[in-house]
């Protein structure tokens, strides 16, 4: 039996706050626009998208985890916002694979080492999403 390995970037409990373009970078699109945005990636990716966070209260933000640094590629449009290495100082929340991180959690399973949403795929998504009508 495989046992994935776990970045060491989760936390062992609850949540703390990360760094964005350091550990990963992060797509950040709000309430049901995140979810139909993470319906069409798990459709397109098999129900493996990579690592999502959802918080299910306040905004209801989806967080897309990206490779460190790739976001600055993209041109995200309005409603994604964009955590990684062209922003100073934004945090993301990151909650532990088990146990009470509300409001926070991992919407498709805690993440494995070195696994990320693929950028090209989510910045396709994400495109098609929000720049077409509610």
């Amino acid at each position: 039996m495989t046992v994935e390995k776990l970045p060491d970037w989760v936390p062992a409990s609850g949540v703390q706050l990360r760094l964005s373009g350091i550990h990963f970078d992060a797509i950040r699109v709000r309430g049901v626009r995140g979810e139909a945005v993470l319906h069409h990636l798990g459709d397109a990716t098999g129900g493996r998208p990579g690592p999502v966070v959802r918080e299910v209260a306040g905004g209801r933000w989806t967080y897309f985890l990206i490779p460190p640094g790739t976001s600055k590629e993209y041109t995200w449009p309005p409603g994604a916002t964009c955590f990684g290495p062209c922003v100073r100082d934004l945090y993301v929340g990151i909650p532990a694979a088990h146990g009470n991180t509300y409001p926070l959690s991992w919407r498709c399973g805690a993440p494995v080492e070195g696994g990320f949403v693929d950028p090209d795929l989510l910045h396709e998504i994400v495109t098609a999403q929000l720049c077409t009508g509610p």
